[in-house]
């Protein structure tokens, strides 16, 4: 019966923020891939890339979407052969024609596709094609007892008796996680990791990551979102357009360093520079609000600048949009909309009435994840009388042609459009859904968590979209986790912490000193 070597437990001062820490001295790096150039029909996806990551070193990869970064990595875990160039696994040479003979050498992947069976239960998924034997018999009591201890490990609260179909695909993908982690791999490669994840969740597989770590397992880790990973990366490769960039420490690398090795640009062209109307018509008030995590709160936001809202998680910057939007019970407190009081209407009412709304969770709120994206922006087509016909209907050609000036307008290619939103980047589902916001003629626009799970080059280019809309004189709100984001875009900036705002910034106050002065801020009456 093959057994799973257990990690040791954590040690004082290891875990999810482990940078600094001093690596394992070897003679030879555990990974080490040097020279790899990869040649598709007519692309060069990598040319001539240098990798190395050493025991216990949590190794992120960082770049835009194309750089190569799944390239990369899937080299190294035998999907593709290099075209040339050559790969070490602790001082030896290796190449692999196939995943299972990376596996036999202790790679361990990850996958953004998952690989489960959706008829058999999680703990078989685990064992499969490694099963646990008795004799000539699968022993399916050994792998269940095994597979609740390694979630017991992770802390991940999944019953593995379900069958996988059952799951969710955050579930799902801490399944994937813990096959990774059971194959007892040296290296260990996670590919988005945390991409269906909640933030509970992803402190528990960064502990883990940590432990992992301490225990000499090589993590290669692919990401773009800068403020997670900077948690527990060791060091960072940037790649772009197929070339490693740079490695560089994280602890002695800023954010803003990150994006100009990633994106080849400066900053200051990252985030553009919005005009503001500052004597803008008040278009929405709100007023007391109290609603689940909010305590009490007065705001307003003006025709042509962008309002920021800021604050950790559980502060409230986002549960008092969605009670104002009446995504969630509204228990006191007054929303006016252009000088009309609204509060408790229904969403679709205020949808209609002029007002866009962008949910964070873009899977489940957001789009029709089955439907083209023609076909959800199309729906928010039916909701204007001079396009739909008298029985809510668009014709064909009109459709075709509207959808097709809305794709263009965001930036979707036109090979995208009739194709299902789940087989999209993360980056052209997003496009759609701002896409459904140009639908229509709107008076404010509210973008909660408006580039979540997009790389820097798609970030650049919804930027420019929340610029156009200011500039053309509607009110917009951005409500945002990213602080560099929030802060570059807004024009005033509401810092939310307890449930309450706890100050309210504008122009050369917005400082990264001020905002994280007041995430913590004791608010008057607050629980």
């Amino acid at each position: 019966m093959r057994e799973r070597a257990a990690l040791p437990s954590l040690p004082d001062g290891a875990g999810p923020h482990r940078r600094g820490q001093a690596m394992n001295s070897v003679a030879a790096p555990l990974v080490e891939m040097t020279g790899i150039t990869k040649e598709f029909p007519g692309v060069k996806a990598l040319s001539g890339v240098h990798l190395k990551v050493e025991r216990g070193e949590v190794h992120v990869l960082f770049g835009e979407n194309g750089a190569g970064k799944s390239t990369l990595i899937s080299i190294l875990s035998g999907v593709f052969r290099p075209t040339s160039g050559a790969i070490s696994i602790a001082g030896r040479e290796v190449s692999f024609h196939s995943v299972h003979e990376a596996a036999k050498a202790g790679i361990g992947t990850v996958f953004q596709e998952f690989s489960l069976v959706p008829t058999l239960p999680v703990f078989e998924n685990l064992y499969l094609g490694r099963e646990l034997m008795r004799g000539p018999l699968t022993d399916r009591r050994a792998m269940l007892a095994g597979a609740r201890k390694l979630f017991a490990e992770l802390d991940f609260d999944i019953d593995v008796t379900r069958p996988a179909s059952s799951l969710s695909r955050a579930q799902q993908q801490m399944v994937e996680i813990a096959k990774a982690f059971l194959s007892n791999a040296r290296v260990l490669i996670l590919d988005e990791p945390t991409a269906s994840l909640t933030e509970r969740e992803t402190e528990r597989l960064f502990g883990f990551i940590g432990k992992a770590a301490a225990s000499g397992v090589g993590i290669i880790y692919i990401s773009h979102r800068i403020q997670e990973f900077q948690k527990i990366a060791d060091r960072i490769s940037i790649l772009r357009d197929g070339r490693l960039i740079a490695t560089v420490p994280a602890r002695d690398t800023s954010e803003r360093e990150l994006i100009e090795l990633m994106t080849g640009r400066a900053v200051d062209q990252v985030y553009p520079k919005i005009a503001h109307r500052a004597d803008g018509p008040v278009v929405m008030t709100l007023e007391g609000i109290r609603t689940a995590g909010v305590h009490g709160a007065d705001l307003d936001v003006r025709a042509g600048e962008v309002l920021g809202c800021a604050g950790l998680v559980g502060s409230g910057k986002s549960r008092i949009w969605r009670a104002a939007m009446g995504l969630q019970p509204l228990q006191a407190g007054k929303v006016t909309l252009k000088g009309r009081d609204v509060a408790g209407a229904s969403t679709r009412a205020l949808l209609m009435d002029g007002v866009f709304f962008l949910p964070s969770d873009r899977k489940s709120e957001g789009l029709q994840m089955t439907a083209s994206a023609r076909g959800n922006i199309e729906l928010s087509l039916l909701d204007r009388d001079d396009v739909a016909g008298p029985l809510g209907f668009v014709g064909p050609r009109r459709s075709r042609a509207l959808t097709d000036a809305i794709g263009d307008k965001v930036g979707i290619a036109k090979a995208a459009m009739d194709r299902a939103v789940s087989k999209l980047s993360g980056g052209n589902q997003q496009k759609v859904l701002f896409g459904k916001g140009f639908a229509d003629d709107r008076d404010i626009y509210i973008f909660d968590e408006p580039t979540v799970g997009v790389d820097m080059g798609t970030r650049m280019a919804l930027y420019q979209l929340i610029k156009a809309i200011a500039e053309a004189g509607k009110a917009v709100v951005v409500i945002s986790s990213d602080l560099p984001e929030v802060m570059n875009l807004s024009h005033r900036l509401l810092v939310f912490a307890k449930g309450r705002i706890a100050a309210e910034l504008s122009g050369s106050a917005i400082t990264e000193e001020n905002v994280l002065k007041h995430f913590f801020a004791e608010t008057e009456g607050s629980a």
